[in-house]
């Protein structure tokens, strides 16, 4: 694709997902959402319709073999993205793939091999990566800001009533770990830069799934991590990250509203402190918007070769993330420690 050109996009399924994502990226110059696709010829006709998508058809097969179809936004349940991943990077198409990537490491891991011996690139969505709260985030842990980092927690949690949500099917990858959980543990590994070496978890249950996550994660070099999900919960998304020479506090929202409602909050340890000069936190306010279109930007950036490229999880982060969550997944069943397999 010419690195002038706007990066034509095929939307693969009519979730409710791929609506809002369609919706946010619509002012962007660098990509175009050319084609919709889904099971049903008329259901992709009237969603096309619907978003103002110029074109449809009535099978994912037939979107794959669109030859004005550049890359591949993939909104399917979480079972189905392995499949239609590799799929999609076999027909020779780029792939922006929802989060989590997969179900299980060992997936992603095909996943990414596929990409590999396919020439094409496959990232995984996370729209709070692209935005300015977490690329000001990165550089304070770049620029060791906080010191050695030695304690992490991550939550996200809301309140999911509708059993009748894909979320509640576990044959499709559903519950909160793979869902809100992946959000967590994505925050986590970005902070550290590394993969957990054990993990402990505790899930609750309801109609067959998760509803509740909460696990340690501990690391190589000592430091600890504790993350929670839930989707039995009032809304809250929050993270704090304890160094021995301050801490940070972040909301790392997807879609933070515009006009510095996005925010960090810096606390950092004086050399000398006194104990009659309190440790108070610097909020740094920082700019909002969508995270679909910051995401998709950033994606066609890097599908073209123009910089900065992917500001998103590389696949080791990905594949990290999987694996912490399949260890997660199973000392859950076993209320035990579990190592994880990288």
């Amino acid at each position: 694709m010419p690195a002038q050109s706007a990066l034509r996009l095929g939307v693969l399924g009519a979730a409710n997902i791929a609506r809002l994502f369609v919706a946010g990226v619509r002012p962007s110059a660098k990509l175009e959402v050319a084609a919709v696709a889904s099971r049903d010829s008329a259901r992709a006709a009237a969603f096309a319709r619907e978003i103002g998508v110029a074109r449809s058809h009535g099978s994912y097969e037939a979107l794959l073999a669109d030859p004005e179809i550049d890359a591949i936004y993939l909104p399917l349940p979480n079972g189905l993205h392995a499949e239609w991943a590799i799929r999609a990077l076999e027909a020779g198409k780029h792939v922006l793939s929802e989060k989590p990537i997969s179900v299980t490491a060992a997936e992603a891991k095909a996943m990414f091999a596929a990409a590999r011996a396919a020439g094409r690139h496959l990232v995984e969505a996370y729209p709070y990566m692209a935005q300015p709260q977490t690329l000001l985030l990165r550089e304070l842990l770049a620029a060791r800001t906080i010191g050695k980092i030695r304690l992490i927690r991550a939550s996200f949690g809301f309140k999911l009533g509708d059993t009748g949500n894909v979320r509640f099917d576990a044959a499709l990858g559903g519950g909160a770990l793979l869902d809100a959980g992946s959000y967590a543990v994505s925050l986590v590994r970005l902070v550290t830069g590394a993969c957990p070496i054990r993990v402990m978890a505790t899930s609750q249950f309801d109609h067959g799934v998760d509803v509740t996550t909460v696990g340690t994660l501990e690391f190589a070099d000592g430091s600890l991590a504790h993350v929670s999900c839930s989707m039995a919960t009032a809304f809250h998304r929050q993270a704090s990250i304890i160094g021995d020479g301050g801490a940070i506090e972040t909301s790392y929202l997807n879609h933070p509203p515009i006009g510095g409602a996005a925010m960090l909050r810096v606390k950092r340890t004086p050399t000398s402190p006194s104990a009659d000069a309190p440790e108070l936190f610097e909020t740094i306010p920082v700019e909002g918007g969508n995270g679909f279109l910051r995401e998709a930007e950033s994606f066609a950036d890097l599908v073209a070769g123009r910089s900065p490229g992917w500001t998103g999880a590389s696949p080791e982060e990905s594949i990290d993330v999987m694996a912490t969550l399949d260890a997660m997944k199973k000392s859950a069943g076993s209320r035990d420690w579990v190592d994880v397999e990288r």
